[in-house]
Order: structure tokens, then C-alpha cells, then sequence
């Protein structure tokens, strides 16, 4: 909903109720005026014209400059109409004109529509019509008049304000978007195109020949790819260094098999990890999340595995627990490498490799969960994976690591 529909909607009921203190108005003082028929038939022809134009007071769409120009004339030739309908005696005696504060709610749709520069022309006209109908520069009648011009300006300065906050806001929603699509795509690039590149340029290097080319071209293609993942971050140069390490394919995805209306026993997903060198423990019941965060859950770990072969060797033993908590499912995933030295992970992302940065730690953020790190250099590293149970499809809350 726009910020300023409901000022259109206040703007609307402000009109409804002043006409219907103002007919009271004139007929309270209806045998003092000098022509009483002639301020009826003002208030009969404004009271038509609320009639059938309350609804271009509803949204900006319907207010029309046409309307406004019709209102403020309804307003303006009201004070002047005074004149002849009120004795000169009542008039300088500071009598109410005959559209009396009716008059502010022309003033405002100026402010609401066209903001303060609006608001301060047409509360300047209506400034000049009291001044005309009033003859002299009364206390009371400067004093309504500063007051509905100052209000007017103060509430299209606020209007202004408003919409600008609200494009901001909108433009921020659709960076924001933006990224979590970027950072999607990164996920899914890392756990394929990049794992596949590097399985190339391992395998080319380790064959030779006309392989090894092929391996250090599919090297670079990894570096520049990564580069454009991590969108401009550019890895640190090392003069002479070789290509970076190669990481074998990610592991195949878990079949789903155990959705039901929408949810996924996330048991049924992390299973197919077990294997010779993981150990999977698991409650004896079902442990459900909705179907996309069990998902995203099991990609994390996956992606915590492929570190493990990575970077504690082929011959390095992980065990992954499951734990299904009041509030939350944890996924914990040990391994007996020998850790990740201090600043090491950080060091990672801003060279371009972002398997924990958005494999792990970014799907869990999306998830409103947490990723938690905590190794000791030659004493292994644990992976701590958390998801809330009622975790949408959307999150916002970042991860945390601990190295």
C-alpha cells in the first residue's frame, strides 16, 4: 500500500465532515444573513459538487488537476460570495465565510497531490480571497490564514518526504531481490559448473599431454568464473603460483522421496551421504522442514562433505549428526582433518572461493538459520547447521561463523 493512500483517504473524510459542520453552520446564522438564499444555494451547489467528486479524493490517480482547479474555484468564489450574501457590518466583525474551513480541504489536496509547492500557490490565493472579502488586514484573519498556509506546506513537505522515502524503499526491495537471485545462481554455479572445472583441470594435469592444456584452460575459466561470482572480487595476485586446487564434483543430490503435502523428512536426504569414510546418526523419528529449507539443508551439507574430501583428504572421516529440536533441526557435520587455521575462511572469500560463503553459509541465511564454525588447527572442524522449523522460503536473518 502507498504511504500516502491513507492521507487520500483522511483527505476524504476531512471534505464529507466539514460540509456537514458548514451546512450546520449556515443554517444556524440563516436569518442573519443579507440574502439567506443565496448562501443555501452556495451550500446546495457544494454539497452536489462533494456528491460527485468524492471519489478524486480517494488516490492520486482519480485527483486530477481539472478536479483541483474546480474545488479550489468552489472555495475561493465562497469567500468572495460572502461579500454579498453577509452584511458588511457581520464581515468585519469577523463572521465565518461561507465555505469556512471546507476551504483547508482544496487547500490540501494541492499538498497531497503536488506536494509544498503546490500547497504554498493555492493557500496564497486563498490567503488573497479573505484578504479581499475581509477589506483590512484583521488579527483573526491573518492568523487563518498563516495557519492553513503553513499547515498546507508542512503536510506537502511531509508528502514529498514520503514518496521519496517510498521509491527509495522499493529500490532497495528490488536490489535486495536482485541479489538473493545472484547469490542463487552463485550457489548453484559453485556446486556445478565450478566443481566440474576443477575436476578438469585435475584430471587434465594429472594425464598430461594434450589433457593438461585442456586442465590449465579449464583452470582459468574456473578463476574467471569465480571472479564473476563473487561479482568483481578480484582473487590476490601471487606471482608464480600454480593453478588453484582442484575440488572433485559435488556429491549427487538426495532424492526427495519423503515429501508430503509440501514437507520433507530431511532423514530421507542426508542418508545417501553415508558411505565408508561418513557416519550418519539419526533420530528414530521423522524430522520434517518444509520441502525447499529441507532441501537447501541438504545442499549445505553436501557442500560441507565436499570441503571435508577437499581439504582433509581422501582418507579423512566425517560423521554427520541430525538433531530434531523444539524449535529448530540441526545438522552437525565433524570431520578428523586437520582444521582450518584462523582467518582462513575469510581469506577464501575474498579470493573468489565461495563454497562456505554462499554453498553454506548463504543458503542458511536465506532460511533465517545459522552456520557455525569452530575448529582447532590438527584437531578437525565442526560445521554447525541450524534451521528453524517454520523457516520460509525467503530469509533474512544472516548466518554467523566461528573459525
Amino acid at each position: 500500500m502507498s504511504v500516502e493512500l491513507p492521507l487520500w483517504r483522511a483527505l476524504t473524510g476531512y471534505r464529507i465532515l466539514t460540509l456537514i459542520y458548514t451546512c450546520c453552520l449556515v443554517a444556524s446564522q440563516y436569518e442573519k444573513y443579507v440574502h439567506p438564499l443565496g448562501a443555501v444555494g452556495y451550500m446546495v451547489a457544494l454539497a452536489v459538487w462533494t456528491a460527485l467528486t468524492w471519489r478524486h479524493t480517494t488516490s492520486a490517480e482519480r485527483c486530477t488537476r481539472r478536479f483541483l482547479a474546480g474545488d479550489l474555484t468552489f472555495a475561493v468564489g465562497g469567500i468572495l460570495l460572502t461579500m454579498v450574501v453577509e452584511s458588511h457590518e457581520r464581515i468585519m466583525g469577523g463572521a465565518a465565510t461561507l465555505p469556512s474551513i471546507c476551504t483547508a480541504g482544496s487547500v490540501l489536496g494541492f499538498a497531497i497531490k503536488g506536494g509544498w509547492r503546490w500547497a504554498m500557490a493555492a493557500s496564497s490565493l486563498v490567503a488573497v480571497a479573505n484578504l479581499v472579502e475581509r477589506e483590512e488586514l484583521a488579527g483573526n484573519t491573518i492568523h487563518n490564514v498563516v495557519l492553513v498556509w503553513v499547515a498546507s506546506v508542512a503536510i506537502g513537505y511531509v508528502v514529498e518526504v514520503a514518496r521519496d522515502s517510498e521509491r527509495t524503499l522499493a529500490r532497495a526491495l528490488q536490489i535486495e531481490a536482485a541479489t538473493r537471485e545472484r547469490e542463487r545462481l552463485a550457489r548453484d554455479i559453485h556446486d556445478s559448473v565450478l566443481q566440474v572445472l576443477a575436476m578438469v583441470q585435475r584430471r587434465g594435469a594429472a594425464i598430461g599431454g594434450e589433457a593438461a592444456e585442456l586442465g590449465r584452460m579449464a583452470g582459468e575459466q574456473e578463476v574467471a568464473l569465480r571472479t564473476l561470482v563473487a561479482g568483481g572480487l578480484v582473487p590476490s595476485p601471487r606471482t608464480g603460483a600454480p593453478a588453484p586446487a582442484a575440488a572433485p564434483p559435488v556429491a549427487a543430490a538426495p532424492p526427495a522421496d519423503a515429501a508430503r503435502g509440501g514437507r520433507c523428512d530431511v532423514r530421507a536426504l542426508l542418508a545417501p551421504y553415508a558411505g565408508s569414510g561418513v557416519t550418519f546418526s539419526e533420530p528414530g523419528t521423522a524430522v520434517e522442514l518444509p520441502a525447499h529449507a529441507a532441501g537447501e539443508l541438504a545442499a549445505a551439507v553436501g557442500a560441507a562433505l565436499d570441503n571435508v574430501r577437499v581439504h582433509a583428504g581422501e582418507d579423512a572421516r566425517a560423521w554427520v549428526l541430525l538433531e530434531d529440536e523444539p524449535e529448530a533441526v540441526v545438522v552437525t557435520v565433524r570431520d578428523d582433518g586437520p582444521g582450518i587455521p584462523e582467518g582462513r575462511l575469510d581469506d577464501a572469500e575474498r579470493e573468489g572461493r565461495l563454497g562456505v560463503a554462499l554453498s553454506i553459509r548463504g543458503r542458511l541465511r536465506d532460511l533465517g538459520g545459522t552456520a557455525e564454525w569452530l575448529s582447532v588447527p590438527g584437531q578437525g572442524t565442526e560445521v554447525e547447521l541450524t534451521v528453524p522449523k517454520g523457516a520460509p522460503p525467503e530469509g533474512r536473518r544472516g548466518g554467523k561463523t566461528r573459525a
